[in-house]
């Protein structure tokens, strides 16, 4: 809500007063008498679509009553230049062209008259209350214990659980993460998506995540029942459909495809990359990884930058401990990219995302400790230099002549929000198998060692000592961890939040409980999401 200077306020009341705004108040917000409440009973809705649940607006300069949530009391200010219109349900003034509510202080005190006259009005049943404001003694008693005021530390606001509605534990622990991922929860509480067709809202998963985040941050506390969302997840990723246990990390990319596909409609491509738009999911998710390609007869360099949505770190023994090719992680440009990036393709999950090419004949360095311990030990071996074979020669575009080469992986640019996969589940023409194996996670996590500007010493290039130092931009905070439990058979997954800076849930499907962070950092991780430190605003 902008606090003050609207001048579409200024301009209104020089014009017309307040005179409007108290009509409104008295008639159709407050009702402080039954006759009221029967106008407003008959002729409260909107004069577009006939209804009367959709967030339901007066226009401040004329009669008319119009809807925000199907856009119809924004499309007559625009065609009428009435830009001030009245919330029907708590008497806010909302101001077209600015797009926010604006608050003014001659409106609220007539609003909070016009809510004593209500609070007169306790006779009868209806609107038999009137708000609470603090007292003398109970603003003193505030003042002398300063620590009761800080209430939003243990609200359990956007906390809730998920009914499981048939081995969909799988989506339940992604819409967990996601309703507690900063920038995304700040973009659908605050109406941002509109959509383009009407008619496609019911059929719109943005619109349906739209509403999800609304209930979570509601502060109901009822478990709710995500039918909506799971039905649109069916008709949009078609391969998720029934009622068999799917893999959260292939449906945390379906999603995050489906939503990109939605936002990107009014959000122009931007950039040299054509795959790249400024949609909300791109804006949070999407980071740039940095190929170099060497040439060991000339030292040329041949770099290319492909977008990323997360990261897939194998935990298995690399390609050194077996002499098998190890593939080389690839991204196909296509108009809806793909943007999952996987360091090898033994072991990996079920999605459908990993892109690889299977007869590189990628080689690791000796020496190598191929069995990972930590995220830190995965991201090491993801971002090492890896030697081709002579098997998998490569045209030199300096040499002109097919030659032997090695290839390293380095983050270019870092999204706001950084998933890393931990590939547990590994699948061959053998055998199947999940990997257990206990994998250490920070809950601080520096993501310097592993940029382009900062590479580790490996012959490819020489930066300067200034990029070699950490920066604030590369800090990150751990905020959600998705863990599967038991067996490729029959398991189950759960879900840390973060609530705030230093609370912990877990997250059972409907169930949630209190946790702590070394509940969360003993965990066996799968699925691991960061954001930048610099979202830590609460």
């Amino acid at each position: 809500m902008s606090l003050s200077g609207c001048p579409h306020v200024a301009a209104f009341k020089k014009s017309k007063g307040t005179k409007p705004f108290r009509i409104i108040q008295a008639f159709f917000v407050s009702c402080s008498s039954v006759e009221n409440v029967k106008r407003k009973a008959r002729a409260g809705s909107c004069h577009v679509c006939q209804q009367c649940n959709q967030r339901l607006h007066a226009c401040l300069t004329c009669v008319f009553f119009g809807c925000y949530t199907m856009g119809h009391i924004q499309d007559h200010a625009r065609s009428t230049k009435h830009n001030l219109a009245v919330d029907m349900t708590h008497g806010t003034v909302f101001c077209v062209p600015c797009g926010d509510y604006v608050y003014d202080s001659e409106f609220e005190q007539i609003s909070q008259e016009e809510r004593l006259n209500c609070s007169k009005f306790h006779g009868s049943s209806v609107q038999g209350f009137s708000a609470w404001e603090a007292t003398g003694y109970e603003i003193e008693l505030l003042r002398r214990n300063p620590t009761r005021k800080k209430v939003s530390g243990s609200s359990t606001i956007g906390l809730r659980g998920l009914i499981n509605l048939g081995n969909t534990c799988f989506m339940n622990c992604i819409v967990q993460a996601l309703t507690h991922t900063p920038l995304l929860r700040d973009f659908f509480l605050s109406d941002k998506h509109h959509c383009e067709n009407e008619r496609s809202r019911d059929n719109c998963l943005v619109c349906e995540m739209t509403r999800v985040f609304q209930e979570f941050y509601s502060g109901i506390r009822s478990v709710h029942i995500p039918y909506r969302l799971l039905h649109l997840v069916w008709t949009h990723a078609r391969h998720l459909a029934g009622y068999e246990q799917q893999d959260a990390h292939e449906f945390f990319i379906a999603a995050l495809d489906v939503l990109h596909r939605h936002c990107k409609g009014h959000n122009g491509a931007s950039g040299n990359n054509p795959n790249h738009c400024n949609c909300i999911i791109d804006q949070i998710f999407t980071g740039g990884l940095q190929s170099d390609v060497t040439c060991q007869a000339c030292k040329g360099i041949s770099t290319t930058v492909d977008p990323f949505w997360d990261i897939s770190l194998d935990l298995g023994p690399s390609s050194s401990s077996n002499s098998a090719p190890l593939p080389v992680p690839i991204i196909v440009p296509t108009p809806l990219p793909d943007f999952s990036l996987d360091s090898n393709s033994s072991g990996s999950s079920t999605s459908s995302s990993s892109l690889h090419n299977g007869d590189s004949g990628l080689m690791s360095p000796p020496g190598f400790d191929d069995v990972p311990h930590s995220l830190d030990d995965c991201l090491r071996r993801f971002t090492r230099p890896e030697y081709l074979g002579s098997s998998a020669k490569i045209k030199c575009s300096v040499c002109q002549n097919y030659q032997e080469s090695t290839k390293q992986l380095t983050m270019k640019t870092l999204p706001l929000v950084a998933c890393f996969h931990l590939k547990r589940f590994e699948h061959s023409s053998r055998f199947r198998k999940k990997i257990s194996t206990f994998i250490s996670f920070p809950h601080e996590l520096d993501m310097t060692p592993y940029m382009s500007t900062h590479r580790r010493a490996n012959g490819l290039s020489h930066h300067p000592r200034s990029n070699r130092t950490t920066t604030s931009d590369n800090q990150y905070s751990l905020f959600a961890v998705v863990n599967h439990h038991g067996s490729l058979e029959a398991g189950h997954y759960t879900c840390y939040v973060r609530q705030h800076q230093d609370q912990w849930f877990k997250c059972d499907d409907a169930l949630i409980t209190k946790a702590s962070v070394h509940d969360v950092l003993q965990s066996e991780g799968y699925l691991l999401f960061y954001h930048k430190r610099i979202l830590e605003y609460e």
